[in-house]
């Protein structure tokens, strides 16, 4: 995982979003980016409809809702499992 993108025009949702992700982010040391995205134009051009959204390199995660901590914490284990190297 090296890039997130919470797209949300910055409704209280939206905020909520990248607060739980930022900090289950921070707390599992992702070295990655996180990017609010609040243009419109780029929220549709995900295919993105409802927000929040979460984008995890390029593939929406989540839409339509804010994640709990226990589906971000999902989100992280499951890039971890799927190292490369582990193969």
């Amino acid at each position: 995982m090296k890039e997130i993108k919470i797209l949300g025009t910055g409704c209280p949702k939206c905020k909520a979003t990248f607060q739980v992700v930022e900090e289950v982010a921070k707390a599992n040391g992702f070295s990655g980016t996180i990017e609010k995205v609040e243009d419109i134009a780029a929220i549709i051009s995900y295919g993105v409809m409802s927000t929040p959204a979460v984008v995890i390199d390029g593939k929406i995660a989540l839409a339509g809702g804010v994640p709990t901590k226990e589906q971000v914490e999902s989100w992280f284990s499951k890039a971890e499992s799927s190292c490369c190297c582990c193969k």
